[in-house]
């Protein structure tokens, strides 16, 4: 498998990193977005794709074994609560917010699923 496959999900790490840490009052804020809960479908959508990311190189590879696939999902669940408890204790007017780390959750389970419906409509090598 080439490392260059994993170029993406390193740089989505870094991305979501950069993200989740920075100071709270550079985050938008609007009225609206609290009433879309637009904070939570950004947190579904960068776990999701974080999953996926992470995944592609063994898609591509023609490893498919799912078991890959639901620890790349677990690890990205495990992320996501690592990353609020670094919100709440080093980042800088931020906060542990439990809905978040359903978010990520949801996230992730989302990209697994997806991963799943791609696997079984467009079959690849089996492991």
């Amino acid at each position: 498998m080439k490392l260059r496959l994993f170029i993406p999900a390193f740089l989505w790490l870094i991305i979501t990193f950069i993200l989740l840490t920075l100071p709270g009052s550079d985050l938008p804020k609007a009225d609206f977005f609290e009433l879309i809960y637009f904070d939570k479908w950004v947190h579904i959508g960068m776990f999701g794709l974080l999953t996926i990311l992470w995944s592609y190189p063994f898609l591509k590879a023609g490893r498919v074994d799912k078991k890959i696939f639901v620890l790349i999902s677990v690890a990205g669940v495990l992320y996501g609560v690592i990353m609020e408890f670094v919100q709440k204790f080093f980042a800088s007017q931020r906060s542990f917010d439990f809905f978040d780390m359903l978010a990520d959750g949801i996230g992730c389970l989302a990209g697994l699923l997806l991963l799943f419906l791609i696997i079984m409509r467009y079959p690849v090598g089996k492991k």
